[in-house]
């Protein structure tokens, strides 16, 4: 199974108050940190190796997770540094711990879904990227995924189109040599990147049928908090 860089940086505006004092990823979800229930998942998986990009009070999320034994895993860190170095620019960082193919998760996202069937879709495909991706119809988002026939045909999220009925359901794959164009330290979004990839046919696609489950905003975190009390109870 390919290691997992999972991309736990951000401010979490969305989220003040909670976010002030605690990262993202440390917010609590049916009784114990958000993160706890995506690296447990991720063991379930079969996924041994975890990178965690960090930025914003990165070390209290090394503190608690520490290197991973506990889940089953082995998790390093890749700190942003000075300044925050953006989603894309936080992988670029992140790359010599990176094997030359890896999973990119959000770090606000859990997904029901089979990673080696995922795994397996990328290989096949030969491209330099995959995006897993929901019809979505703009419902829990804007859509930005033109997806037709199997195919993807254009990822863009700044400027998505009309005729765009899909979404990013958060779990990608990339090659490295995608992101060796940029310069470490550079800060850019993986949406460009992703965008870029798109226009060139070098990212393909993998569609999903169940939800995403995310605790990026206030009502997310409410769906989320449901989504684990009722399947812990079972």
């Amino acid at each position: 199974m390919l290691s997992v860089c999972i991309l736990a940086g951000g401010l979490a505006t969305r989220l003040r108050p909670i976010t002030e004092k605690i990262p993202k990823s440390l917010v609590e979800v049916a009784g114990e940190p958000f993160i706890f229930h995506q690296l447990r998942y991720l063991s379930e998986q079969g996924v041994t190796d975890v990178v965690l990009c960090v930025g914003y009070l990165g070390e209290m999320i090394e503190d608690l997770v520490s290197d991973g034994a506990s889940f089953g895993l082995n998790v390093k860190y890749s700190p942003d540094g000075p300044r925050l170095l953006g989603t894309g620019g936080a992988i670029r960082q992140a790359l010599p711990m990176l094997a030359d193919s890896f999973f990119v998760l959000y770090g606000d996202s859990y997904l029901p879904i089979d990673f080696s069937k995922v795994e397996a879709s990328f290989r096949s495909a030969n491209k330099l990227g995959l995006m897993t991706v929901l019809e979505n119809g703009d419902r829990w988002d804007k859509s930005n995924v033109l997806f037709r026939d199997g195919q993807l045909i254009e990822y863009n999220k700044r400027a998505p189109s009309p005729d765009m009925k899909y979404i990013d359901y958060g779990l990608g794959i990339l090659q490295a040599s995608a992101l060796e164009t940029y310069e470490p330290g550079e800060v850019f979004d993986i949406a460009d990147l992703y965008h870029s990839l798109s226009l060139r046919g070098q990212l393909g696609g993998y569609e999903v049928t169940e939800r995403f489950y995310e605790i990026g905003s206030h009502s997310g975190l409410q769906e989320a908090e449901t989504y684990f009390s009722e399947n812990l109870r079972q």
